[in-house]
């Protein structure tokens, strides 16, 4: 066999990373390493697998056929290395675990270091990211998504729920005033998402008719639909429910956040919640999603039952 599993790494992370630049720093090599491992690669097998332009790579058609081979053998590469280790009492290798920003920072990042104690053999690495990530292409181990499950091949282990609350600060609310309607809501400063749109929804009745503009000229801050809740018009829109927080402690203006974000900051005050009396009982569905893998079992099952039984989630 010619090919390495040294090049063919190289050859799935420039791509992963979009530039061999980026792949570079990745890997911890130098540009001119990788870009000779490329060229090496396409020598060996007789093809060009990536064209490169000043602006991008863009993979030919035999690059895609063998990216997707390549992914396949150094999954199949981590799966022998984890079977050789599996007869020791504690897991080891890497575990890579996603989530969206908010989940990470304040359910998972609060127990990496018991984690870590408890399983020092086991090596994290967490990434961020506010959309659906493939877990194929990006090498994730473990996803956790947050809302309804779309069909998928993936297994799903429940985490817990979790309510969205409207929630301001107190200075915020000293300078704009109390709203206690959704008529008065419609003054305030509305923070919301730039994506999903399903997240400018919020979980109030739809029950006071003047929550609509008095005018037929003037845009409405609310639309009535069959689905429960409230679809707002946001003031100030981000695409990260952090970002959200940190406006809403800042006093910028009122967002509706997810119970895990905010719990501490009810909790100290610095945040208040909201038209409670207005709330729905709803509930968002949180899941780590996984392929199963027999050599990946051990650390994802120990990942999976560590932090699941340390999350202040409802059942």
């Amino acid at each position: 066999m010619k090919t390495s599993t040294d090049e063919l790494l190289v050859f799935v992370t420039v791509i992963d990373a979009g530039s061999i630049t980026a792949a570079a720093e990745k890997l911890q090599q130098t540009v001119s390493g990788v870009s000779r491992a490329l060229t090496r690669l396409e020598k060996q097998l007789g093809v060009a697998l990536i064209l490169r332009t000043t602006r991008r790579l863009q993979l030919t058609e035999e690059g895609e056929l063998f990216l997707e081979r390549a992914r396949a053998i150094l999954g199949a590469m981590e799966d022998a290395e984890e079977a050789v280790t599996r007869h020791r009492e504690q897991p080891s290798g890497r575990l890579r675990v996603d989530a969206a920003t908010p989940f990470m920072l304040h359910c998972i990042v609060p127990h990496v270091r018991a984690f870590a104690a408890r399983f020092p053999e086991i090596q994290l690495e967490l990434t961020s990211n506010e959309r659906i990530v493939d877990l194929l292409e990006q090498r994730v181990d473990i996803a956790i998504r947050i809302g309804a499950l779309q069909d998928s091949t993936l297994h799903a282990r429940s985490l817990g729920v979790s309510r969205r609350r409207v929630v301001a600060s107190p200075a915020y609310l000293a300078e704009h005033g109390t709203p206690r309607s959704l008529a008065a809501l419609r003054e305030q400063r509305l923070i919301g998402f730039t994506a999903p749109v399903q997240l400018n929804r919020w979980p109030l009745r739809e029950s006071n008719a003047d929550a609509y503009a008095d005018s037929e000229h003037q845009a409405p801050l609310f639309d009535e639909t069959a689905e429960p809740g409230i679809a707002i018009q946001p003031t100030l829109s981000a695409s990260s429910g952090e970002t959200i927080r940190q406006l809403a402690l800042a006093g910028a203006g009122i967002a509706c956040l997810s119970d895990f974000m905010t719990a501490d900051d009810r909790a100290s005050g610095r945040l208040v919640t909201l038209l409670d009396d207005a709330l729905l009982a709803e509930r968002q569905p949180i899941h780590a999603v996984y392929y199963r893998s027999a050599a990946l079992a051990a650390r994802v099952q120990c990942f999976l039952a560590f932090i699941g039984g340390r999350l202040e989630l409802q059942p």
